[in-house]
């Protein structure tokens, strides 16, 4: 926090800051001087001159052409009228001549008094004194005033109480209370993380009222989630609400070439840290620096020193002071454990993906900035299941960019679910026309989906289904969007949205009796899922439940490696293909039981283009037994 001496000192800071800048555009005016003077003015104040032989010399005498000739350092230059009358300045070498002067004497020259002016310069030389002192002294003596000066200046920069700076050589940022304007209610769809960090910030306002009963502040809190659930924003809205510096640091930039580096930033930001306190330090993407060290023997590599002097830091500092370490890691399974223990990083914060009040919550927050007609949030939270906080962000932005695109001062709810399908989908294809046999096709296909989704249960409803093709490489889809936040899936639910996924091939092989390349998304997501339920859900017969796969990085999208031998490893894949092929029979069963649904619903979205969920399923109502 700052002190009233901080706020005294800021003007002589500048002050100082301001006679530095004098200094050094005093030294730097001198510096180009000597080099205008030493390099560039020489160039432009030289005559031309062209060189020539000495016999050219002594013809040019004998023609008396030659009005003044002067001998300097071993070179003769001479001044010679040709025949247009323009004098020009001529170079050539000293050659031992006794007879020279005589013939300069005795020649003829275009001089008014009829004889040519010559001379020797006899060059004069520095004394050795002078040359070392203009040479070696000056020069070194301005090369040290300049350091000496960037050295000032950058040591009452460290001590000064700007608002934004690099800090040391930690290269940490540092901002100052009355800078972070973010707070808890900037943040929402995660209660929890918010209600776990209160507790930080009402012991940084009211530290008496822990040390009393002799509670002392968490050391440190690490944040782990997914990208983009707002972990750096919750952090620094914990600044915001304690009204402390916040030091902000990657986890990156303690990682350098040169040995030692790396522990001279960590030990530099907790020293600072330490000046500053209360204070909060957060380091994202700690795994850059905190990964497991090497088992083997011997290790000392540069990454590995940085983390056991950030290990060693965190045990020797008083929580009590208030400084508290916050970091943020998309990989907690990477950490040394060292690291995670009670003492150091005393609680572990889910961020994880916002559910369907959580949405809710974050677009009322991104709404609350644009101007917004009256925003059916349901409809929008509902489509956007799995996203998270910066994805919702990204989808408010890009309706507010499409309304003022359509001439609109309003953001609508056409323009979110607009956005919604741009964010997953890309953007419209205007120019990509498909021929009337592939509109056929893709109209099939996608009605494959719909329809049998439509007709089972343990399934999502459908709520738009489109053939405009989208930047994406998309040509159409099917959007299914659930009505509630689904927490558990049933064995049921995950083979009827493999079936699902299996209707669009399925319609191509009854309508036209082939196949295309538009199931290709199809058959990845059917045979992920397909997989999953046998090696890591338990949901095949044969293996019941045992684990057969492992999940690494659950929050970078997740690779997954198999825990069994190379037989079962075989059969795992027949398994599989069972299991799709069963969901594949299923869809064309529901295809042939409901043609006319099929033809109708596709005659209709080849002329529309896009039919809402509700006009599908009133096609489907009217059916005469619509059959499951």
């Amino acid at each position: 926090m700052k002190t009233e001496t901080d706020k005294t000192n800021k003007p002589e800071t500048k002050k100082n800051n301001n006679s530095n800048n004098s200094y050094y555009g005093f030294l730097w005016a001198i510096l180009i001087i000597l080099f205008l003077n030493g390099m560039i003015f020489p160039l432009f104040n030289q005559k031309r001159i062209v060189g020539t032989d000495y016999g050219s010399f002594i013809a040019k005498v004998e023609q008396g052409q030659v009005t003044r000739a002067t001998i300097k350092n071993g070179q003769i230059y001479f001044v010679a009228i040709d025949s247009t009358q323009k004098p020009t300045t001529y170079q050539t070498g000293e050659i031992h001549d006794p007879d020279l002067v005589n013939r300069l004497l005795e020649a003829e020259s275009p001089n008014p008094d009829g004889k040519i002016a010559f001379n020797e310069i006899v060059p004069q030389e520095n004394s050795p004194i002078l040359n070392f002192l203009l040479l070696w002294v000056l020069p070194g003596l301005i090369f040290f005033l300049i350091w000496k000066q960037a050295t000032k200046s950058i040591q009452s920069r460290m001590g000064s109480g700007g608002n934004f700076m690099s800090f040391g050589g930690s290269g940490a940022k540092i901002y100052a209370e009355s800078d972070i304007k973010t707070n808890f209610s900037d943040v929402a769809g995660q209660d929890e993380a918010k209600e776990a960090l209160s507790e930080i910030v009402d012991f940084l306002h009211n530290p008496d009222k822990y040390t009393k009963i002799g509670a002392s502040l968490p050391k440190g809190a690490l944040l782990v989630g997914p990208p983009g659930t707002g972990k750096t924003l919750i952090a620094r809205a914990v600044a915001g609400e304690a009204k402390v510096p916040f030091f902000a640091i990657s986890g990156s930039e303690f990682v350098q070439m040169f040995v030692g580096m790396g522990a001279a930033k960590v030990r530099d930001l907790f020293k600072q840290a330490n000046q500053k306190a209360p204070c909060i330090i957060f380091i994202d993407e700690i795994d850059a620096i905190g990964k497991k060290r090497d088992t083997g023997f011997g290790s000392n590599d540069e990454r590995e020193q940085t983390l056991n002097q950030l290990l060693t830091e965190m045990d020797g500092f008083d929580g009590r002071k208030g400084v508290v370490i916050l970091a943020a890691t998309n990989r907690p399974e990477s950490l040394d454990k060292a690291l995670l223990r009670p003492g150091r990083f005393d609680r572990r914060i889910q961020m994880e993906l916002p559910d369907l009040e959580g949405r809710k919550a974050i677009l009322k927050v991104h709404l609350g900035k644009i101007k917004h007609d009256n925003i059916n949030l349901d409809i929008v939270a509902q489509a956007t299941a799995g996203s998270s906080g910066a994805e919702l962000a990204n989808i408010v932005n890009e309706a507010a960019l499409r309304a003022v695109r359509m001439g609109r001062q309003q953001v609508t709810t056409a323009d979110l679910e607009e956005s919604v399908e741009t964010v997953i989908a890309g953007a419209q294809k205007k120019n990509k026309i498909l021929s009337p046999e592939e509109k056929k096709i893709v109209s099939y296909h996608e009605i494959g989906h719909a329809l049998v989704a439509a007709m089972q249960t343990h399934s999502a409803p459908v709520h738009k289904i489109t053939i405009i093709p989208r930047t994406s490489g998309a040509l159409g889809y099917t959007m299914q969007v659930d009505e509630g936040e689904q927490m558990l899936l049933s064995k049921e639910n995950l083979f009827n949205r493999i079936a699902t996924l299996t209707g669009g091939r399925s319609a191509e092989e009854i309508i036209f009796h082939t196949v295309t390349t538009g199931a290709s998304n199809d058959i990845e997501q059917a045979t992920r899922l397909a997989r999953a339920m046998v090696t890591r859900f338990g949901m095949s017969e044969k293996y019941d439940m045992m684990g057969l796969e492992t999940l690494d990085n659950a929050y970078l999208g997740g690779d997954t490696s198999l825990a069994c031998s190379a037989d079962t490893a075989a059969d795992i894949d027949r398994e599989v293909l069972r299991i799709i092929k069963e969901a594949h029979e299923k869809a064309r069963e529901i295809i042939r039981q409901n043609m006319d649904i099929m033809h109708e619903a596709a005659n209709f979205l080849i002329e529309k283009e896009t039919i809402t969920g509700e006009e599908f399923m009133q096609i489907v109502r009217k059916a005469p037994t619509p059959r499951p």
